[in-house]
């Protein structure tokens, strides 16, 4: 039943599945997103005027300004800049009616709005939710998919709890319980798994062990905050000069 929306489902699935290393699916569909979208932004939807009036009225969060800093086209972030630094400016200088009868309160409130708003993150939200939802569509419809969300070997505790509350909004009731028993069967194997690599990690730096082998515990560190905290921003390595 594979559609045009199933296949980035399925390919990270899979991908995720195969791999060696232990990711998240939805940290890769996410990231996925993330660089679609950012390639977009400073490139065919730049000039576009309707883009360009979202992008002045809600800005970016610090992490899409720093990502699209690191790309090269330096001139696409400038010329966003500039229009968005006028709508800054507007609100800098005044908020309407409000301030001239409480100073200062329009000001605020136009600030706050601008500063806690993000359009690479509005973009990537609506989307990435569509896709968890197409996973759990898939679990519930499509037999072939089925082993590929069971093979996964973990998710990351942000996803895993969205993923739960989407499917136990979608699913039937009497399937939740088989969809839960896999998925919760794949996080607490590698909760478990991931403690006892942190707990090496920790007695490696006691005499007593200093001698032991590491086993699997040197990066436990780094995949214990991807676990906890999610893997979604990866910013393009810098090319050497």
């Amino acid at each position: 039943m594979e559609q045009i929306y199933t296949i980035p489902v399925n390919e990270k699935f899979e991908e995720c599945a195969a791999a060696e290393e232990v990711s998240c699916p939805f940290c890769a569909l996410y990231r996925s997103l993330e660089e679609n979208e950012l390639d977009l932004i400073l490139g065919a939807s730049m000039m576009e005027p309707d883009v360009r009036i979202k992008t002045n009225e809600l800005g970016f969060c610090k992490t899409h300004f720093d990502m699209m800093f690191e790309r090269k086209n330096r001139l696409g972030l400038a010329l966003m800049l500039e229009s968005h630094l006028h709508e800054k400016l507007h609100a800098v200088e005044g908020g309407g009616l409000a301030d001239k009868l409480h100073p200062g309160e329009g000001t605020i409130k136009e600030l706050s709005r601008l500063n806690d708003s993000c359009y690479v993150c509005g973009r990537i939200e609506h989307n990435f939710r569509l896709m968890v939802e197409t996973a759990v569509m898939l679990w519930e419809r499509d037999e072939s998919f089925r082993p590929k969300m069971a093979g996964q070997k973990c998710f990351c505790l942000p996803h895993y709890e969205l993923l739960l509350e989407t499917a136990k909004s979608r699913l039937q009731k009497k399937q939740f319980p088989e969809f839960y028993g896999i998925v919760s069967g794949i996080e607490v194997s590698y909760m478990t798994s991931l403690s006892e690599d942190v707990s090496w990690f920790c007695k490696k730096f006691d005499y007593r062990y200093s001698e032991e082998p590491w086993g699997n515990a040197k990066d436990a560190v780094q995949r214990a905050l991807k676990f906890l905290s999610g893997d979604i921003h990866r910013p393009p390595e810098k090319s050497e000069r």
